[in-house]
């Protein structure tokens, strides 16, 4: 037996269909046009299925409608969206071979080298991968370092300046991506764990490996550090800002890690040295002789970065031009990945 709950004052509504909130495809419209959403729900009597109940009152139905409205508002401001761009900041004048940075690559192709750091841009953070170096560190007369500019002032092709950058993610502590975090005075540092561990510590003791590491940037992490501006990343797959996560296992260094940016349309990884240049990333093989602790760990890392991403061209090496001539030019020697 129905109830007959019609009176004099009350608008009636029936109730029949949950096909206009109803189902992901649903979700995603309220998601993405909301708008429209709020405007489908207030001017369709067809709501959710009761089998002919009947449900009174606009006041409660417009209630109901900013109530949904407010939380796919809320969830939409929750959604993470960032821009990624490669900057160029220095070049090599040595004549390399694929075969100076991939294993068993040719001695016959030659590959322009370049020194890169990279930049997320979005919901309120200005994020570098790696900062680059000063180039007045001994270690970059063994590159013939050219065509060199500050890392902060390649960001300001981008409108920047270097106290608008507020986070740096550390892929590993040697020089030519470390020397340079001192230029960003607002910027809070990421870095494994293990890796600011040796890096400060173990890597100086008689007999352990010190190649790619200066001490005044020893120096600097741990002031860095005391002064509360360093958090110490323990282990992998880690999401340590919003839509940013982070993987180790190339073991490039102690225990390096590269980057994986949910931009909001599709996933980028920065691999940073974790992969050197692409001729690896397409022959799967581990880097030149003293670029991995771990050779078939680093080839296994290539492996796992490309089931993150729909397309490998978003998966981006430390120090191949190539990257430079694969994207949209922003401007001289910015490109951005899209």
């Amino acid at each position: 037996m129905k109830k007959n709950l019609t009176g004099p004052n009350v608008p009636l509504i029936r109730i029949e269909s949950i096909n206009v909130i109803g189902g992901w495809n649903h979700v995603q419209f309220m998601l993405y046009r909301p708008g429209a959403f709020l405007h489908a729900l207030l001017s369709t009597p067809l709501l959710i299925s009761c089998s002919g109940d009947y449900l009174y009152g606009m006041k409660k139905l417009f209630l109901l409608s900013v109530m949904i409205l407010s939380g796919v508002l809320y969830v939409r401001a929750q959604t993470t969206a960032y821009k990624v761009y490669a900057l160029k900041f220095a070049g090599s004048a040595l004549p390399f071979s694929a075969a100076d940075w991939a294993k068993g690559a040719p001695q016959t192709d030659s590959i322009k080298f370049n020194f890169m750091v990279w930049l997320i841009k979005g919901n309120g953070r200005n994020i570098l991968v790696d900062a680059g170096f000063l180039n007045d560190i001994d270690d970059a007369k063994e590159f013939k370092v050219i065509d060199y500019i500050r890392p902060d002032s390649a960001l300001s092709k981008l409108g920047l300046k270097a106290g608008d950058v507020t986070d740096i993610i550390l892929s590993h502590p040697h020089w030519d991506h470390i020397d340079g975090v001192g230029l960003f005075p607002n910027a809070h540092v990421w870095i494994q764990k293990d890796d600011f561990n040796y890096f400060v510590g173990a890597a100086w003791q008689k007999g352990e490996g010190i190649g790619g590491f200066n001490k005044r940037d020893v120096r600097m992490m741990v002031d860095l550090n005391l002064a509360g501006k360093v958090t110490l990343v323990d282990g992998d797959n880690k999401e340590i800002i919003p839509g940013i996560k982070v993987f180790t296992g190339s073991r490039h260094t102690f225990n390096s890690e590269y980057v994986l940016v949910n931009t909001g349309t599709n996933n980028v990884v920065l691999a940073s040295d974790n992969i050197w240049i692409y001729y690896s990333l397409d022959h799967m093989v581990p880097p030149a002789d003293g670029g991995t602790l771990d050779p078939a760990g680093y080839v296994k890392a290539m492996q796992r970065m490309k089931t993150m991403v729909s397309n490998v061209k978003y998966i981006i090496p430390g120090h191949d031009a190539q990257v430079f001539s694969k994207f949209p030019i922003v401007a001289a020697g910015v490109v951005e990945i899209k």
